[in-house]
Parts: C-alpha cells; structure tokens; sequence
C-alpha cells in the first residue's frame, strides 16, 4: 500500500516518520516539481508498504506550492501517488487549529488513522481530552496516541494501519462536498468546520492553564525587541566558535592522514601515469572530501538542535520586523537560514512564501549566504593567512573571521533585497502567518538522522564532482599541447645548472615549469590579466574556473593542481604547500590581502551550477538565474578588488 502521512507544521509529522522508517528512507522530489518528498519502507502483516511524508499543511486549499502537492495528489485518484491509506498526524496540545485540516482529510472518504502527537505536552499545561469523545466525532477514523519524540506508540501506529478500515459515507460536515469553486466559499465551509470542532472540544476537552507557562516565560527574554536580536546574534557566533574549536583535530588528522596515505603510495607503486593518477589526482580529490565532514556535521548538528526546540519559529518571528521593510517577510529567514547550509534547498524553502514578490526576491537573495560549500574555501584560506591567536581571552581570532564571512553574507542579502524591493513591482500585500510551538528538548535520533542525512548529500553530491574535477584536472595538468611541457621541462634543467640549485630545488622548478605549460596552465594564464588586480595568481585562478561547477571543488582543484606541481619528494599537508607558495620575485602568493581578497570573492560570487538550475526551475525562466549570476559576478569582483586595496 501507499500510505500517506500528512498533518499541520509542527506537530511532531518528522518524528513519527523517523519513528516508523528509521534509516529506511529516501529523499526525492515530487513529480515535475521541486518539492521534498520523503519516502520510507514500514512492515505490517508480513508485508513492506510505503509510508509518503508529504509536507505540513494548514489547510487542503492550498496557499503554498508544498500545500498545492497535498492537494492535487489527494483530489485526483488517477495521480500514482494517491494513497490507498492517509494518517494524519494531530497535536494534541492543540486540537482547534489540527481538527480543521483533519476534518478535511476525512471528508474526503479514504480510510484514515488520527495518530494524537505531543500527549507529553499536553499533560504539562494541565490539559485533559476524551479520546472516546474523539472517536465519537470521527467514528470511522482509527485514533491512536503517540509520543514519537520519546519513540513510544510505533506498535499502536502499525497496528492501526494493519487493521484496513474501509469507509462508507460518513462525513464530518453532513454529506458535504468540499468546496473547490472560490476563496469565499472556502472561507465559509472553514467557518462550517471550526464551529462545528469547537463545540465539540467543548465536550471532549477540559484545561486548566497553569499560570504562566515555561514556553511564555521564555518567550519574554528570546523575542525581546532588544535582547532577543543579541540572543540570536551570540547563538550563532558560539555555533561558529563551537565548528572551529572542535572539528579542528578530525579536520588536521584527516589532512595528514591523506597526505601519508599519498605518500606511501607513491613509494609502493611503481612510477608510472597511474601512480601519478593515484596519487596526484584520486587520494588528493578523496582528502578534498573527507576533511570537511566534521565540520559539515557540526553546522547541520546545532541547526537541527535550533529546530528541534522550536527556537526557529521565534527567529522567524524576532526577524519580520526588520525583513518586512526590505520587500520580504519573517518567513524569509527560513530559506536564508536554510541557505547557510545548501543554497539549493534554501531557494526551495521559498515556496513557502505566498506573495510573488518576497518568494523572488528571497530566492535571488539566498544564495548570497554563506553555504556549506563555502565552508571548505573559507576554512583553508582562513588557516593559511589569519594566526590562530585568542582575542580578548576568550574569542578565537579565526572564529572571529568566519562569522564575519558569514555576517558578510547576511547583510549583503538585506542590502540586495532593498534594492530588489524597489525594482520588482507588484500589487499583492505579503502577510506571516507563524505558528509558535512549544519549546522542547530535542529529539537526539532526529537531529542524528539530519546530520546523516545531510553529510550523505555532500560526500555523495557534492563529492562526486569534486573527485571528478580532480581527475579532470589531473590529466589537463599532466598533459599540454604539441611539446610545450617538454621544451619547459628542457628549459627548467638549463636554469637549474646555471642557477646551481639542488636536486630538489631543480626538480620543483621542473614541476611548476611543466605545470605552466599544461593545458590547465594555459587556461589560468589566460585569465591571469583579469584576476591579477584581485592579488590572485593563475594557479588561482585555474580553481576558479573549476569551482564554477561547485565553490567547494576549489580546494580539491588547488589540491591537484599543488600534488602535480611539486617535485614528488615529498608530500606535504595543503595548508603547508600554499602557505610555502611564491611567485617569481620570490614574495608570498597569499598574504593576508590576497587571501582575505579570495574569501570576499567566494562570499559573493555565484559559484553553483546547480543553485542556477534550480532557481530557473523554481522561476519557470532562466530570466533570474542569468540575473543572478551577472550582479553575483559583479558584486564578488568589486568586493574583492575593494578588499585587496585596502588590505595592500
């Protein structure tokens, strides 16, 4: 069977899921669109059925692109993913605004389970309800409690769903058709409903409110006009304090874990194009992957831990009042947020916005936050030209720097999207509307399967095009046109006898030679006379052109290009060659102005094929990408230049 799970936002649908799948689950995209739908594997009466997570939805007409997925699927029964079962799931602790949508579900005939979620919650505030009287309200539904927080109710759920309940003609509204024509007749069938839910609570449900609850004492200090923006702020500079100061060890073990791993190699094997293959382009492409997942982990570790808590739904709140006046909404920090860790599902994030205008200006803004992708950029140049030193007794500097990327990254969002506010024009009026939920301890499977989750997208995405460029860039840096490497490589000996330089010393300058000559050191010496004035030589520039398919294969691009360049004695962690690296006066290649320059470039330039292929599809038009990346492309090349000069 295909069974569908639906329910409002924020009532505990991710954690019933989690608890009937586990890891038997997959992430895709519902046909023709870009919406997430998540498909996992349960097992009842020794038979394996679909369980479909579909996206939280208020109401069954829809206001939102992911509403508009639950109800076209629902309405048509000739759609492949019309379920032959729905469970929806219901928050207990908030019976009201759940049984609206539920009570749509049910009237539309197909067999349905309730599964009451929060139960835990609604102890705390002293609340009490009827279950009976539920089942009295809905007889034909199948009502089962669970807490899947504390992974308790799983058996009850499968039980239900094994005991197959087919439907007569009982509707919750006396025969009614849902309404389809117009927004007033679906107002007044709402209204129908919620008087009908609320004398029926009447009966069902008695609470005596505690005087003032946790949740709201909370509330007071975290969306304080004034403290609560601080709050945010101190968050999320401990979250990036938190990345550096405990994935460095992993980041540095891995590092000179692959760095031996090539050296050994290349002492094992016989010398040849497949060593030089091996150990040269694979192992460093494989390092280029392996040594930022600690710090991916850690990002998307602590921004499931703020959802988790409800903390979230209060950042979006805090934020209406400063989104509002640059063209976008409360709502709007979501995407951003999202965007801190993959731009893709940040611009998607979006859909959720009903006003035209904010949801474009939000997407052609997302981008500009600092991803994930950037990470690996940031973290190399950031270890290369910034000292690890403590500011103030507490604060480190490096720390320091990569909030500031990442505060870069926001404010240049809410400059843009002022701008854009004033060209994009419309007629519609944007609103928020936000449910706050309770705050609770987060539920450590959940934030463990996020991180997983997430961590599998970048090695297995994300790493393929890296391992990929680094073989691509292997061969057009092993190889170059006619007998160019050649005559470099006879050039090269000729100046090393007369410059009387050592066996290692001429066998370097052989390397880089040969290297300048490739075909990949043709293409950066092409661009060199563009990018010199940011302080970046062509070996930079051979990664930017490279990192245009992905901003992080620019680490595994200057991992290649510095494995082919040196003289093969020795291999040297990466930090270490770029910080040794120098151009023909003999000065360093990346001094704190070229390096910070290269950190402004990648905070700003659009460098992601498939952020532009997402955001066309998301547009319907390749208008907005093509925008996109020209003022992206723009904005990275004057920031830099701005930032080169004044650090020079």
């Amino acid at each position: 069977m295909k069974i569908a799970l639906l329910g409002n936002p924020n009532t505990g649908k991710t954690s019933v899921f989690n608890l009937l799948t586990g890891l038997r689950q997959h992430v895709g995209n519902f046909p023709g669109i870009t919406v997430d739908k998540k498909v996992g594997k349960i097992e009842f009466n020794d038979e394996k059925h679909e369980l479909i997570d579909f996206p939280g939805t208020y109401s069954f007409y829809p206001r939102s692109s992911d509403e508009k997925v639950v109800h076209e699927i629902l309405s048509d029964k000739g759609n492949e993913l019309y379920p032959d079962m729905v469970a929806v799931v219901v928050d207990a602790s908030n019976l009201e605004r759940n049984l609206l949508f539920f009570s749509q579900i049910y009237d539309l005939q197909l067999p349905i389970v309730m599964i009451l979620s929060m139960t835990d919650l609604t102890l705390k505030n002293e609340k009490q309800y009827d279950v009976n009287g539920l089942r009295k309200l809905f007889p034909e539904a199948t009502i089962v409690e669970s807490n899947a927080r504390v992974r308790t109710g799983k058996a009850r759920i499968l039980e239900a769903f094994s005991h197959f309940k087919k439907r007569s003609s009982n509707y919750f509204l006396d025969d009614k058709i849902l309404a389809e024509s117009d927004i007033e007749g679906q107002e007044e069938e709402a209204e129908m409903r919620f008087r009908k839910i609320i004398r029926a609570l009447k009966q069902i449900e008695s609470t005596q409110e505690p005087e003032v609850s946790f949740t709201s004492k909370l509330d007071k200090i975290l969306v304080h006009p004034i403290f609560g923006y601080l709050i945010f702020a101190t968050i999320l500079m401990v979250v990036f304090q938190f990345i550096y100061a405990f994935a460095a060890i992993p980041m540095d073990f891995i590092d000179g874990a692959f760095a031996s791993l090539s050296s050994w190699t290349s002492s094992i094997m016989p010398e040849g194009i497949f060593t030089d293959l091996l150990t040269q382009g694979i192992i460093p492409g494989l390092g280029g992957i392996a040594i930022f997942i600690p710090q991916i982990a850690l990002l998307f570790f602590f921004i499931a831990i703020l959802e988790e808590t409800g903390y979230l739904s209060r950042v979006v709140f805090i934020m209406d009042r400063i989104m509002r006046p640059l063209g976008l909404n409360g709502k709007s920090v979501v995407p951003l947020m999202s965007s801190v860790a993959c731009a893709i599902p940040g611009v998607m994030a979006a859909r959720t916005i009903s006003d035209w205008k904010e949801r474009m200006i939000t997407i052609m803004v997302a981008p500009l936050m600092s991803c994930s992708a950037r990470i690996p950029v940031y973290t190399l140049l950031i270890a290369i030209v910034i000292p690890n030193e403590i500011v103030g007794g507490v604060m480190n500097l490096q720390g320091l720097v990569l909030f500031g990327l990442y505060a870069l990254g926001l404010v240049s969002a809410l400059f843009v999207a002022l701008i854009l506010k004033w060209i994009i024009k419309t007629k519609e009026k944007g609103f928020l509307m936000l449910e706050m939920p309770s705050y609770k301890s987060p539920r450590w499977g959940n934030v463990g399967m996020t991180v997983l989750e997430k961590v599998k997208i970048f090695v297995w995405d994300a790493g393929r095009v890296i391992l990929a460029i680094s073989v691509i860039l292997w061969a057009l840096a092993t190889y170059g046109p006619g007998n160019r490497m050649d005559q470099a490589e006879k050039l090269a000996k000729k100046q090393a006898i007369k410059q009387e330089l050592s066996e290692s010393e001429s066998s370097q300058l052989v390397a880089s030679m040969r290297l300048e000559k490739s075909y990949i050191g043709i293409m950066g010496k092409s661009i060199e006379p563009v990018i010199e004035p940011l302080g970046y030589d062509w070996k930079i520039g051979i990664s930017l052109i490279t990192s245009f398919a992905a901003r992080e294969v620019f680490v595994g691009s200057m991992a290649t290009i510095y494995a082919v360049g040196d003289d093969g004695a020795e291999n040297l962690p990466l930090i270490t060659k770029m910080k040794q690296a120098k151009r023909p006066d003999g000065t360093p290649i990346y001094t704190l102005a070229a390096g910070a320059s290269l950190m402004v470039f990648f905070a700003f330039a659009m460098q992601c094929m498939s952020t532009l292929a997402v955001v066309k599809r998301e547009t319907r038009s390749w208008k907005w990408p093509l925008i996109q990346l020209g003022y992206m492309g723009v904005l990275a090349y004057l920031g830099a230049w701005i930032t080169f000069l004044i650090l020079s």
